[in-house]
């Protein structure tokens, strides 16, 4: 595997020390979001309840999504574009219809 690769990527990204915080701070938030769901269901909570939470999650997540994808356009989108990596665009049209399902 080559250095800048990892297993569940093509790529890495440096990151700037206030999006690393924001997107760290969005995910704890969401893990504990999960692991609350995982208590209601553990207790034996009314399912509308379960359901409002699991859907305060989804839109965290959709939200965390936003964010990302927005850094992401920003960034390398813009970069591969000037230095003439035009393979950047299809695959962000391919990330957005993968978004959209």
């Amino acid at each position: 595997m080559e250095e800048n690769q990892c297993c569940y990527c093509h790529a890495k990204k440096e990151r700037s020390e206030p999006e690393f915080k924001d997107l760290i701070h969005r995910l704890n938030r969401i893990s504990g979001q999960i692991q609350g769901i995982r208590g209601m269901v553990e207790r034996d909570a009314y399912c509308i309840d379960i359901l409002t939470q699991v859907a305060a999650a989804t839109a965290a997540l959709n939200s965390f999504n936003k964010v990302l994808l927005a850094n992401h356009i920003r960034t390398c989108v813009a970069d591969d574009i000037r230095a003439g990596r035009e393979d950047s665009l299809e695959e962000l049209v391919s990330t957005l219809q993968k978004l959209m399902r």
